[in-house]
């Protein structure tokens, strides 16, 4: 994939797991959702691994480290490897280690998954701003617990003049309960302390992918995430293709308006799209048509047709490729902004 304005999603005669060597999965809202399996995700998982695949789990979230998170899905009925586990935390020590020398002492706002990911780099992670030969500050996801003189700590050194590093900024984070503050709101509050801005290795930056490469040695690898403004964009970075699942917390609506970085090569439900091919969207008259739905753009609002012969077995998703298609054609470079309200009730998903 090259970064040109992609109107469609893409085909695929093939099923994805065999398209592609790895699937670099996110995990919060792909794989498990509030530390529980999402549905169907065990076994596709389990069956494109049978047949070949390689997994590997890409996260953002810096607090656990990767043996943890390889025990919690192991839990789940999927049974992972550390070394399968890449992480944010892993993504910014390789970015701080090669800016600074070997045993250098970093101040950690974060969990024990950046304290890991720092030694394992050869760093020395720290608590306090008045060490003494301080060479950075990193900052990462510390669960809701992280007290606030934490960020008081990052802001005194930060303010003194040593480096900033963060594992990502994502705003939000999903949970058991909802969706909570992220890491991003917290690098917030850092940067209105201080008016710096961090260096940021994950999803969507460019460090996380050369981390998750290097761990994996992926040749051809599919993206597989929840979210536009990581995973998707992460891929598109990257110039590598993506697979939008409708499990997390990307709806129909988010996706019908999003930019070209945006755009994912590939939209299923959720995780059996590995396991499948992907059908054409192919232009018909004026209109994208894809199963047995068409899409076309009316006066400004985006409109929904079935066939009446294939009517009572179209799939949705389909519907939804079909109208990705005659919204991202219509918004070219932009993001989309037509009205697609009554298209996407027809749809219900």
């Amino acid at each position: 994939m090259t970064r040109q304005s992609r109107t469609s999603p893409a085909a695929s005669e093939r099923s994805l797991h065999q398209a592609y060597d790895t699937a670099l999965l996110d995990l919060d809202g792909v794989v498990y959702a509030g530390g529980e399996a999402i549905a169907h995700a065990v076994d596709s998982l389990a069956a494109a691994r049978a047949d070949g695949m390689h997994l590997a789990y890409v996260t953002n979230n810096a607090l656990r480290t990767p043996d943890a998170v390889a025990e919690h899905l192991g839990e789940l009925g999927i049974p992972t490897e550390a070394g399968e586990v890449i992480t944010s935390a892993q993504a910014v020590a390789r970015l701080i280690s090669e800016q600074v020398a070997t045993g250098s002492k970093v101040l950690v706002i974060g969990g024990e998954g950046l304290r890991v990911a720092l030694r394992e780099r050869g760093l020395e992670p720290v608590d306090s701003a008045d060490e003494e030969g301080l060479a950075a500050v990193v900052q990462g996801y510390g669960g809701p617990g992280l007290e606030w003189a934490r960020f008081a700590e990052a802001a005194y050194a930060i303010n003194r003049g040593v480096p900033w590093f963060a594992s990502n900024t994502d705003l939000t984070i999903p949970g058991a309960r909802g969706i909570g503050p992220g890491n991003g709101a917290a690098v917030e509050v850092v940067r209105i302390a201080t008016g710096a801005e961090p260096q940021v290795a994950g999803k969507p930056q460019t460090p996380m992918h050369r981390e998750t490469v290097l761990r994996t040695g992926a040749k051809r690898p599919l993206v597989v995430g929840d979210r536009l403004d990581t995973d998707i964009e992460g891929a598109f970075n990257g110039e590598v293709d993506s697979l939008l699942v409708l499990t997390g917390v990307t709806d129909a609506a988010r996706l019908l308006r999003a930019e070209p970085r945006h755009r994912p090569t590939y939209v299923d439900r959720d995780l059996r799209g590995l396991l499948t091919g992907q059908p054409e969207v192919r232009e018909e008259d004026g209109a994208w048509a894809c199963g047995g739905w068409s899409a076309l753009v009316e006066d400004g609002v985006l409109e929904l047709r079935t066939e009446p012969a294939r009517a009572a077995d179209a799939d949705p998703v389909d519907g939804l490729r079909a109208l990705c298609a005659a919204a991202w054609s219509e918004a070219g470079d932009g993001a989309g902004t037509l009205d697609a309200e009554k298209a996407l009730a027809r749809l219900e998903l």
